[in-house]
This record gives C-alpha cells, sequence and structure tokens, in this order.
C-alpha cells in the first residue's frame, strides 16, 4: 500500500463513494461503495448489493462497479481509477488487476479480507508498469466505522466468519 496523503480529487470521490455505500446500508446491503474514474469524469458506480435483493456474493461494489464500464473504454483501463471505501478483496482484486485499471485508492484497510498483501506476491508478467497502483487507506476516520459495520453484518452470514467458526469447534 502507498501513500496516505489525499489530493482534492480523492477525497472528492472518495466522499461519493461514502454516498453509494450509505445508499447501499440503508437498501439493506453491506455499506461498501465503490466507483471508476477516467479523464476526472465519473464514467461507473457500484454499491454492495450482495444481501438484497437476493444473496449473490459476487456483487461487491467494485464488481458492479466494472459491470457498468461501456465496453468502448476498456481499451483506456490503465487511466482508470477505482475508489473504494474499503480495501477491495481478493476476488475484486484480480478483476480489476485482469480489466487492467490502473489505479486503486480506498478509504478503510480490511485487515479480514483485504487483497493489498498479495501485490508482491503477483506473477511477473504483472511486475512493473502492468501492476495497479494500490493507495490507500485515505479516508479512515469515515470509512473504518463502515468497514466495521461490514464485517459485523458479514460475519453473520451462512458463509461468514461467526458460522465457520462454530462448524470448527
Amino acid at each position: 500500500m502507498t501513500g496516505s496523503r489525499m489530493n482534492t480529487r480523492d477525497r472528492t470521490y472518495l466522499e461519493r463513494a461514502v454516498e453509494l455505500a450509505l445508499q447501499s446500508e440503508r437498501a439493506g446491503n453491506l455499506p461498501v461503495g465503490a466507483l471508476l474514474v477516467l479523464d476526472g469524469s465519473i464514467i461507473s458506480e457500484g454499491a454492495s448489493s450482495v444481501l438484497q435483493p437476493v444473496y449473490d456474493p459476487g456483487a461487491h461494489a467494485e464488481m458492479c462497479a466494472l459491470r457498468g464500464v461501456d465496453k468502448a473504454l476498456w481499451p483506456r483501463a490503465r487511466e482508470m481509477t477505482c475508489y473504494s471505501t474499503l480495501e477491495p478483496c481478493v476476488m475484486c482484486m484480480g478483476a480489476l488487476l485482469l480489466h487492467g485499471v490502473g489505479r486503486v485508492v480506498f478509504g478503510a484497510t480490511d485487515v479480514e479480507g483485504g487483497a493489498g498483501g498479495l501485490l508482491p506476491h503477483l506473477p511477473p508478467y504483472y511486475a512493473g508498469t502492468n501492476a495497479m497502483e494500490w493507495v490507500g487507506p485515505l479516508l479512515p476516520e469515515v470509512c473504518d466505522p463502515l468497514y466495521r459495520r461490514t464485517d459485523e453484518a458479514f460475519a453473520k452470514l451462512p458463509c461468514g466468519r461467526d458460522a465457520l467458526r462454530s462448524r470448527d469447534s
């Protein structure tokens, strides 16, 4: 992970991600929001829809945002930045990496499932200019409480931490 200094542009987009996260939470989902930016414009937004309308473990905010990008823009993926309230998980980091998104900025570190620790272990063909820039946490004072609520809600799911621990006992 790099950097803890936030510029005005990063703050603006992270604040929009927070708005998406809060909307998601009000709709009965996990409070995680994400968006993709290109040339200073938001090109897609996503919010967690893991829990509602039906349980969908792949409907993370970043995945929803990726699905909304106009296919004609993918040749410029290296110029895109993904902003998320929470450090992306392994699934989302893999999707962002495979789509070629050049930069990821997140508000809170996910100590339970964040994928940032995997970046130094990527295959050689992702080394250097092919690997994404991973920046954060840049807004922990706002995003850490969202993460705690996400973690608490996730722990209660049938596939969550509490269920796995009781199964192993």
